[in-house]
């Protein structure tokens, strides 16, 4: 690697990022400057943006900061260039599987709309390719135990390819709705975003093996705790992105399920 270096400006605009963002990982000891100039400009030089690059995946796929220093730690054993290679490598082969995972998707949808508007027979088991319910197994287990995913996968195997369909179908609407709500600007505590709430808290207490489908669940503590999930986990907070992008649609969604929570649950 070369001695050149970009100001924090140039870095910014790079990684679509934002000057106030890299400030704050300086500040969290995520990301030192490699330098700071006479005019208290800070400077990266290309092991910073490696190490930006490795910041930002970790970030997409889900890590908070506080695990991403821990990867960051846990890989500096070997040299600088090697490990970061090693690890860039990992990163890349989850990349290539989510990448895997999303062209399979496509593929199942494309050939869905080809069927409908060609009035051809669905082909029920090829519909589902790439939607993989199992993914997040052991963080189901890990935060509600084992019979949470046991009594919701059976739930899920035990449908049918229609009522598969239907089910998603009105996830898909869900999201939608809450997306168009959020980006109306109306108030969370609305009658129009607290008819939402409603209907998302109506899809949670109809999953089998969530706290909320439990006689004795604690509903309200279930819920407040998705919509926390959902603006710190990029993962779920991506399904209510509304065109400004940030987290705005997850924090509206928090905010409306917080206000029906509180008054009704």
């Amino acid at each position: 690697m070369d001695d050149r270096d970009w100001s924090i400006q140039e870095v910014a605009r790079l990684a679509g990022t934002t000057s106030r963002t890299l400030r704050h990982y300086d500040d969290i000891g995520l990301l030192a400057p490699t330098r700071v100039a006479h005019n208290g400009y800070r400077h990266y030089d290309e092991h910073a943006l490696v190490r930006l690059q490795r910041i930002l995946l970790l970030r997409e796929l889900g890590l908070g900061l506080p695990q991403i220093a821990e990867v960051l730690a846990a890989s500096s054993g070997s040299g600088p260039a090697d490990g970061e290679a090693v690890a860039l490598e990992t990163h890349l082969a989850l990349l290539r599987e989510e990448q895997n995972r999303l062209a399979r998707q496509i593929a199942a949808v494309e050939s869905t709309i080809t069927a409908l508007r060609g009035g051809e027979e669905l082909m029920a088991e090829n519909m589902f390719d790439g939607f993989d319910h199992t993914q997040y197994k052991d963080e189901v287990e890990e935060r509600w135990g084992r019979r949470a995913y046991a009594d919701s996968d059976r739930w899920w195997r035990g449908m049918t390819d229609a009522e598969r369909s239907e089910w998603q179908q009105r996830v898909s609407d869900l999201g939608r709705d809450w997306i168009a709500a959020a980006e109306s600007g109306v108030d969370p505590a609305s009658d129009a975003a607290q008819a939402l709430a409603r209907r998302h808290v109506a899809w949670l207490t109809g999953v089998p093996g969530t706290p909320a489908s439990a006689p004795d669940g604690d509903v309200k503590g279930y819920v407040l705790g998705l919509g926390e999930m959902y603006v710190a986990d990029t993962r779920f907070g991506a399904n209510y992105a509304t065109s400004s992008g940030g987290t705005h649609g997850a924090q509206f969604v928090r905010d409306a399920l917080r206000v029906y929570a509180e008054a009704n649950l």
